[in-house]
């Protein structure tokens, strides 16, 4: 069995390994990592050999933590994500270079068309009926996207959101309110097989899905990282978040918003939960927590999600392709069904 897993912002971990009766054996630990001393390898692979290829991924972390040496040293990875890539061998997982990803980037469509086609184009890929897609988000109208679990009634004010006309809107994955203003966020959507990130914990697969967007961040001078669980951040602000949902038909939809040139001020104005935010940490404006691309690039939204696309297609592949009539179809009975309605808006009030 093979496994491998990139760690966000470090290097590659391989395995290889056997199960025998129950208890892997063979094991083989590779990668680009940095490791003091060499004989450290063999004690990490010898600690592996004989554990029951059933146990939780903190028996393997732990196994390898006690057989370092004490002068060790480990870069770009660690004991945890030995773990990951046997739970990763152990479940069969693929990687990205299984797959031929394809590019969706329509032109501007609503709040409701965007959640709807993120619903269905998940399923298609489940289904077997796509194949793994990257989407770009384009809009002409601004939007409030709130988590499938949040308050309405928490989260926004109603007032000051028709005032700067924000219509409110629900998806289906969790997560915090999403301010949409219109051309002012980058937003993409991946739709997965769930075998992509098979033996990963949820925190990690949210970093594993966002690993190649740092990557592009990077190349345009921005010292991006991964904030647990779910942000995008650099050491000037936070820059976007990340949600997630895993389907019933075994696809994942993971999708980001980043803030392009953010009116951080009114933000706080439409959105209840920022006042609270900024009251907690005694900061009087959003402006000092939010750092959107624009200040930090120079750069033009289309110029950024232009480099973006370019360094997915070098790392994965990627070809264009477009959202087929039945999948707008299908959106669009969603939207009028489910999330154009007032009983999804407000199924949590």
């Amino acid at each position: 069995m093979h496994g491998e897993f990139k760690v966000p912002g470090g290097k590659l971990v391989v395995v290889d390994l056997e199960v025998l009766d129950g208890r892997i054996t063979g094991f083989r630990l590779a990668g680009d990592f940095f490791l003091e001393p060499d004989e450290a390898l063999q004690a990490i692979d010898a600690s592996i050999v004989g554990l029951p290829a059933d146990a939780d991924p903190r028996v393997y972390a732990a196994a390898v933590q006690a057989a370092l040496p004490p002068d060790a040293t480990l870069l770009g990875f660690s004991p945890e994500s030995v773990a990951t890539a046997i739970r990763r061998a152990l479940k069969k997982a693929t990687s990205w270079n299984d797959y031929e990803w394809q590019l969706v980037h329509p032109g501007p469509l609503s709040p409701h068309m965007h959640l709807a086609l993120d619903q269905v184009l998940a399923e298609e890929v489940g289904a077997g009926r796509r194949k793994p897609t990257l989407r770009i988000w384009e809009w002409d109208e601004p939007a409030i996207v709130i988590g499938s679990f949040q308050s309405v009634k928490n989260e926004v004010d109603p007032e000051n959101a028709k005032k700067y006309g924000f219509d409110v809107v629900r998806r289906i994955s969790g997560g915090g309110a999403m301010f949409m203003d219109a051309g002012a966020v980058v937003t993409y959507s991946l739709y997965a097989p769930g075998d992509l990130v098979q033996g990963m914990s949820f925190a990690d697969s949210y970093a594993f899905f966002d690993d190649w967007v740092l990557v592009a961040l990077r190349s345009l001078g921005i010292e991006a990282s991964y904030q647990p669980l779910n942000d995008i951040t650099s050491p000037t602000g936070k820059i976007g978040g990340a949600a997630q949902k895993r389907l019933g038909n075994g696809a994942v939809l993971h999708h980001v918003t980043m803030s392009y040139d953010m009116d951080s001020d009114k933000m706080v104005q439409v959105l209840r939960i920022g006042r609270e935010k900024m009251s907690d940490k005694g900061t009087k404006s959003a402006n000092k927590r939010v750092d959107p691309l624009r200040s930090q690039t120079g750069l033009s939204r289309a110029e950024i999600i232009g480099r973006m696309l370019a360094t997915f297609r070098s790392l994965h592949g990627l070809h264009d392709d477009l959202i087929t009539p039945d999948e707008y179809a299908a959106a669009e009975k969603l939207v009028t069904e489910k999330f154009g309605t007032e009983e999804w808006l407000y199924r949590v009030p």
